[in-house]
């Protein structure tokens, strides 16, 4: 049997853990980017269950302004990131449940949307607003699906993801982007129109 890693055992490790890396400066502090974002679109097939077993996770959102970034609050999203890439280990739906689409908070073993909501739930205790904590949907190069976390800032939009440990901001990233939670409800999502990759084709 996996020996469980509960959220409350994350907590306080990141509550007790030394920093994990130098205090860093937000990136591209000088360009605020922003996704453009379109219409409302459909729910992850996973996400619609998530929110029937969580309805709770899933509610309307009180508006929030991009969360004014400190050096404090970039050190907590580097460590977050840090100590949950590093805790839980990266396996598919398939792999841990047998099914495909089982959105969960990892305990030992977890897919990508599983770190997005452990790593979400952990900013959203820090302070930050869960309107600035959004679960978005891309596509890797090599056209698989993949969930990272977009945190809004003012500072533009950054990507928490956990294939790396490195935060960018979003256009820094080499993934296509095409939807992610709404800002005003948690169980809404909204279509991102990625126009790099419109001016990548035409060069």
């Amino acid at each position: 049997m996996l020996a469980t890693l509960s959220v409350y055992d994350l907590k306080k490790a990141l509550a007790g853990a030394a920093l994990m890396c130098a205090v860093m400066q937000p990136a591209s502090v000088h360009a605020r980017s922003f996704m453009d974002l379109a219409g409302r679109t459909t729910q992850p097939v996973g996400h619609y269950e998530f929110c029937r077993q969580s309805p709770h996770e899933c509610r309307s959102i009180r508006a929030a302004q991009p969360h004014a970034l400190n050096r404090d609050d970039w050190q907590a999203m580097v460590t977050i990131n840090n100590q949950i890439n590093s805790a839980v280990l990266p396996r598919t739906d398939m792999q841990i449940w047998g099914r495909e689409e089982l959105w969960s908070y990892p305990t030992t073993v977890g897919d990508c949307e599983d770190f997005v909501l452990l790593k979400r739930h952990m900013l959203i205790e820090r302070g930050f607003s869960p309107a600035n904590l959004l679960i978005t949907v891309v596509r890797q190069r090599n056209g698989e699906g993949h969930a990272v976390l977009t945190v809004r800032t003012d500072h533009g939009e950054f990507i928490l993801d956990n294939l790396t440990s490195e935060i960018k901001a979003w256009e820094d990233t080499s993934y296509t982007y095409l939807k992610r939670q709404s800002s005003r409800h948690a169980g809404r999502w909204i279509t991102i129109n990625d126009h790099r990759m419109s001016v990548a084709s035409v060069q």
